[in-house]
């Protein structure tokens, strides 16, 4: 395979020629080009591998040239190179289609970390409309299909990436594959749920810590941030941080680097930043619960997951996975659902989404008799079936107080499922001092 091929477009000669020596030390070929109208013509009569331009020029501008190559060469990732604070012009490119930037002073050590990115691309993007083996995320519907396309196109990018949908939707799945998709597959990934940390322990969480920095500290320790270097850093439910964390990562992303405790230098990080959270996050911001600064710079692209609700011809491919996932699980025989018991499925709402279905496939499979599953089977669940209101009426149950009991029982489950069992972060969900979470627990036969 040849040399890749890279394109320079600067008309500042000594940035031309320190990015071209770099490029050739990296055993690269380049060309280069000091305007906009020099850059199409090289465009047009040869492939490139990978574009660095300037954001001024001479007669156009570096967003010109990235909209030129989105057009007409779409599998040519193109970074732009800014002045140095110039954020939201760089914004501005990687919304137009950018793969990443640059500031000026130009740091060779990130300059080479996004040039051997960059060129992990080479092979064009995978026509993601139908199901691969390898990929997760199941369905046939459009919402799918569109989504299945958007995710292909967003794994190229270097772009921060806000994941939008309702709790169960698979924020994560869609995270996962991703990366899975992208130039840092081979790094880590790491997923945090933002809603289960400690407030207290947040900095240290994320940026780590030095020995002796806080009491309990007897060892230097890597945050978050650090454990994903190279890699993709998964914000999970990024509404729930606290005003004050907030500013931290604000800058945090803004520099591209951290502060561990304890010490005052700082450290680079190669991070893809993704976050997700089922809140509205426009109307925290408009609430004035989460800095819109800090929204602006983590949504550059927006990617909604659509519910499962509005992708029904979904559910009976979904329930047959979930099922041979319970039966190899269990070692048992794959059990099948009854047409009844389907189409009940099929017809049910799910505010809880696809985790929903899990859960109720789950306790369906653990109580059914036989091989078949039966709607009857779905109803021991506790989970009405063919109704918009998750509620259980009052004509099932005995009693008023077994009626509040079960509605409190569901609210609690729902809590601690959306915080993975983290009593800690189910209690502050729920409003409740973490002492009344247990209390709670134990009168409700909830309790481990």
């Amino acid at each position: 395979m040849n040399s890749p091929l890279v394109l320079i477009i600067d008309d500042e000669p000594d940035i031309l020629e320190l990015l071209d020596m770099t490029l050739k030390r990296m055993d690269l070929q380049t060309r280069s080009a000091k305007t906009f109208a020099s850059a199409l013509e090289l465009l047009d009569s040869q492939h490139f591998d990978l574009c660095l331009t300037d954001m001024r020029l001479p007669d156009g501008d570096g967003l010109a040239v990235v909209r030129h190559i989105q057009q007409h060469c779409p599998n040519t990732p193109v970074a732009m190179i800014t002045a140095y604070g110039s954020l939201d012009t760089a914004i501005c490119a990687l919304k137009a289609g950018a793969f990443d930037f640059l500031t000026k002073p130009v740091d060779l050590t990130r300059l080479r970390e996004l040039v051997a990115s960059a060129l992990r691309l080479r092979q064009p993007a995978p026509l993601a409309a139908e199901q691969h083996p390898d990929d997760p995320i199941l369905g046939v519907s459009p919402p799918i299909v569109q989504m299945r396309n958007q995710i292909a196109k967003l794994a190229r990018s270097q772009a921060p990436l806000y994941i939008s949908g309702e709790s169960g939707s698979g924020k994560e799945l869609v995270a996962r594959r991703i990366h899975a998709l992208g130039p840092r597959a081979a790094a880590p990934f790491v997923p945090v749920n933002c809603g289960a940390i400690p407030s207290e322990l947040m900095e240290s969480e994320f940026f780590g810590h030095r020995k002796g920095s806080f009491t309990g500290a007897t060892a230097d320790k890597p945050g978050l941030f650090q454990a994903a270097k190279g890699g993709t850093l998964f914000l999970d439910e990024v509404a729930d941080l606290p005003m004050a964390m907030q500013v931290k990562m604000l800058r945090a992303i803004q520099e591209k680097a951290v502060r561990p405790l304890g010490t005052q230098q700082e450290e680079t990080v190669d991070i893809r930043l993704l976050c997700a959270t089922h809140k509205d996050l426009a109307a925290e911001v408009a609430e004035g619960r989460f800095r819109q600064d800090l929204f602006y710079r983590i949504n550059v692209i927006e990617l909604s997951v659509p519910p499962l609700r509005k992708r029904r011809e979904d559910i009976p491919l979904l329930a047959g996975h979930i099922l041979q996932q319970l039966a190899s699980r269990n070692d048992l025989p794959c059990a099948k659902l009854t047409p009844a018991c389907l189409e009940l499925l099929c017809n049910y709402r799910f505010p809880g989404n696809v985790r929903e279905l899990e859960n109720m496939l789950e306790r369906a499979f653990t109580l059914s008799e036989g091989q078949q599953i039966d709607s009857d089977d779905i109803l021991l669940s506790g989970i009405p079936a063919a109704s918009d209101s998750p509620q259980t009426s009052l004509s099932q149950i005995d009693s008023l107080e077994d009626f509040l009991d079960d509605i409190e029982r569901k609210a609690i489950v729902q809590a601690l499922e959306e915080t993975r069992w983290n009593k800690t972060a189910a209690a502050k969900r729920l409003g409740l001092t973490f002492r009344s979470l247990r209390y709670r627990l134990k009168k409700l036969g909830l309790e481990d």
